[in-house]
This record gives structure tokens, C-alpha cells and sequence, in this order.
């Protein structure tokens, strides 16, 4: 009996050992943990790229933020120093929850649902009227000219000559010009503007008729004319979407009908020299009598507090068949000289109301041909004017423009005012 329990516990004890040995009792406890380190260690690089990119990321949302403000800044000098009105200020955040994309200034706005802040994407930042506003200028503008020399048959459509066949050897006039332009914002960098002008003109003409023996009397004449000048029409174009400090280009295009009363379409009376028949005008014209096209380009440098800006243009007078007999002298086709111009100066901010600029103009303007020949009393010209502006802003849409200009040439206008009230809706 003893055997056999013996036999049992053995048989027991090599079974029990089988399963145990076939179970590991002890496992490794080094294994698991260099399995966790290199785990942490992974997910440490990972933490530690996603740091990093979230770094560059900052740096570089505070970069854009940092232009972003440049560029709303001089914007906001730029307009107040051309006499723009102000952009409205961004909605709040309670208004902007119902509709996430505003138009200010023709582009997107995005808003946060965590803060009050409107950050203001410029995606094609510009110095035209913003896409789909609208800009009446109404406008009042006098010159006065004075000048004692005037070409006998320069057929000239400077506003300071007298057309006619006589020797005239001074004549003062003076223009009121009333003005009502308007401009939209096809795009942000596209505009289009239309120019309706009304003229009063009023001139006196002291002529001394040329006497072999001497003597001379003066005779003075005097004239005036009214009614609808030449209506304008222009766009312009922003060439560029300029980034830091760069300029702004733009070009424009301007065409000038004949809806005024031309210089040979008003009554003349027949004055008579000593071998010479002439005639001067009873009436004054309104309007230059050739359709003209001009081309032009300017650049615009903001940099506070001054904004510099310049440019150039070329404009083309188409000819004309007048097909008449003034002073006694029959006139066939009418070929007005071309003209080129150059404009520059600066603009200085006082305060983010009031701001007054600088500026020099002068053009070019070629020979006068009549019948395809060029007369040989007939002259280039060249006017030169100094203008000092101020511009104040009066509200959010409404600034008031001043200018004055001074005559530098005798055939330009000894003194220019104007004044200027555009209005943003």
C-alpha cells in the first residue's frame, strides 16, 4: 500500500513540475521596461516636432499680423493723404457671428469665436475705390489768366489763348468751373469715373493794331461764354499688390468727348489791322473742339508720415475738319499738337484727420498744323504749375479737398483754386 503512494506522489510531483515548467513563473521584467522607454522616447521626438512646428507657426502668424497692421496703416495714410474717405471699422464680433464673411475694402474678413478681435486679411490691398462702392466728387474750380502775348493764327486750345487772326497783345480771363464726378469700384484694383463739367468764362482782350507811321490805339473787346464743357470718362487699373514697403502702380486711361461748344463753333467778329483782316470771338467756347485720348502712369510710395507719388502721360488730340472761313482766312482740317506730361510731389500727414501735399506739373504740348502743314508762327507750349493741397477729413465717407496752383509759364493759369468734397457710399 506504501508502495503504491509512493508510486502516486511521484507520478504527481512530475506532473505538477511538467505544467509549471511549461508556464514561466519569473518573466522579465528588463524587457517591459526598455519597451517603455523607447516608447517615450518616441513619442518625446514627436512632442518635441510639433513643438517646434507650432513655434514656426507663431512666428509666422505674428510676422503676417506685423505686415498685416503695416500695410493697414499705410493704407489708412494713403487714403487720408489723397483725400480719400476713411474705410468703415470693422464690425464686432456679435454682429459678424451671423454672416463670417464681410466685405471691407472689397476682401474677406475672418472672425474668431473666441475673441472680440477682427483681424482684416488684405488679399489685394489697394489705393482705387474698393470693389462695388461708389465716389461723387462734386468739385469748384476757378482760374484766372493773364498773359500778354498770343500766337495771330496758333489756332491753340489752351484756355489762355485767344484763337483768331489778329495781334493780340493782352487778354485776361477768367474760368468757374462746377463739377460733379463719379467713380466705382469695378474690383479692387479696377476702377471707372465719369466727369460732368459746367463752365462760366468771362475775358477781356486788349488788342494794338500794328501802324507804319507810329501810332497806335488800343481797342479792347470783351466776351463770355457758358454751358456744358467736355464730358470725361477715365478708368485705371493698380498694376501691382504691393508687399512692405513697395509702391503702387497704377495706370489709367482717359477719354475727353466734345460735348462742349468747340472755339470754331461760336460767333466771331471781324476785326481789321493794317494788312491783316482778323476776327476775335463774341462768345466764349466751353469745350476744346477735338476729341483726345490720354494714357498715363503713376506710382504711389507710402511712407510714414509721407506718402510720395509721381507720374507721367501722353495724350493725343484727334484732328478735326472745320471746314469754315473765320477772319477771312478759310479753315480746312485742324491737326492739334499732342501733349506729354510729368507730375510729382508729396503728401504729409498732420494728424489721422488733416493732411496737406506738395506738388509740380508740366507738359509739352506740340505744334498746331492746319491742311497737314504746320504754320510758321506756330509754336510748341509748355505750362508748369506749383500746387499746394489740403485735405480734411469731415467723417467716415466725406473729406474736404483744398488746393491752390500757381502759374509758372505765361500760358498757364496764374492762380488755380479748387475745391473738392468726395463722398463714399
Amino acid at each position: 500500500m506504501s508502495g503504491k503512494r509512493i508510486v502516486g506522489l511521484a507520478t504527481f510531483t512530475l506532473l505538477f513540475s511538467t505544467v509549471c515548467g511549461a508556464q514561466d513563473p519569473s518573466p522579465n521584467p528588463s524587457a517591459d521596461i526598455n519597451t517603455l522607454r523607447q516608447q517615450l522616447e518616441e513619442q518625446s521626438t514627436t512632442l518635441m516636432e510639433q513643438q517646434r512646428r507650432l513655434n514656426a507657426e507663431l512666428k509666422n502668424l505674428e510676422s503676417q499680423k506685423r505686415t498685416l497692421d503695416e500695410t493697414r496703416r499705410r493704407l489708412e495714410a494713403l487714403r487720408a493723404q489723397m483725400g480719400l474717405p476713411a474705410e468703415p471699422k470693422p464690425q464686432t464680433q456679435v454682429q459678424q457671428t451671423e454672416v463670417t464673411n464681410t466685405s471691407i475694402r472689397g476682401e474677406e474678413t475672418r472672425t474668431s469665436s473666441n475673441s472680440l478681435d477682427v483681424a482684416t486679411v488684405f488679399d489685394q490691398p489697394g489705393i482705387l475705390t474698393p470693389r462695388g462702392k461708389v465716389v461723387l466728387e462734386p468739385s469748384l474750380q476757378y482760374s484766372f489768366v493773364d498773359t500778354n502775348q498770343v500766337s495771330i493764327i496758333g489756332y491753340s486750345i489752351l484756355p489762355a489763348l485767344v484763337i483768331g487772326l489778329i495781334d493780340v497783345r493782352h487778354v485776361s480771363q477768367s474760368n468757374l468751373v462746377a463739377a460733379i464726378t463719379g467713380r466705382y469700384g469695378l474690383t479692387n484694383r479696377l476702377e471707372i469715373e465719369a466727369k460732368i463739367p459746367y463752365l462760366y468764362r468771362t475775358q477781356d482782350t486788349i488788342s494794338r493794331p500794328i501802324d507804319l507811321s507810329g501810332s497806335a490805339s488800343d481797342q479792347s473787346f470783351g466776351a463770355s461764354g457758358n454751358g456744358l464743357g467736355d464730358i470725361e470718362l477715365a478708368a485705371r487699373y493698380q498694376l501691382n499688390e504691393p508687399k512692405g514697403d513697395d509702391p503702387f502702380y497704377v495706370a489709367g486711361l482717359r477719354f475727353k468727348t466734345t460735348t462742349g461748344t468747340g472755339p470754331f463753333d461760336v460767333p466771331y467778329i471781324q476785326v481789321t489791322t493794317v494788312g491783316n483782316n482778323g476776327a476775335l470771338q463774341q462768345e466764349l467756347p466751353t469745350g476744346s473742339g477735338f476729341y483726345s485720348l490720354q494714357g498715363s502712369l503713376s506710382g504711389v510710395l507710402p511712407s510714414d508720415p509721407a506718402v510720395f507719388f509721381g507720374g507721367v502721360n501722353y495724350l493725343i488730340n484727334f484732328k478735326r475738319n472745320v471746314n469754315k472761313n473765320i477772319g477771312g482766312t478759310f479753315i480746312g482740317e485742324v491737326d492739334p499738337g499732342d501733349s506729354a506730361g510729368i507730375n510729382f510731389g508729396m503728401g504729409l500727414s498732420i494728424n489721422e484727420k488733416s493732411a496737406f501735399s506738395l506738388g509740380y506739373e508740366h507738359t509739352w504740348i506740340g505744334k498746331t498744323k492746319t491742311n497737314g502743314i504746320t504754320p510758321p508762327v506756330s509754336t510748341s507750349t509748355q505750362l508748369a504749375s506749383l500746387t499746394l493741397g489740403f485735405s480734411y477729413r469731415l467723417n467716415k465717407t466725406t473729406n474736404l479737398n483744398l488746393s491752390v496752383g500757381a502759374g509758372l509759364t505765361s500760358d498757364t493759369p496764374s492762380t488755380t483754386i479748387t475745391l473738392r468734397v468726395p463722398m463714399t457710399f
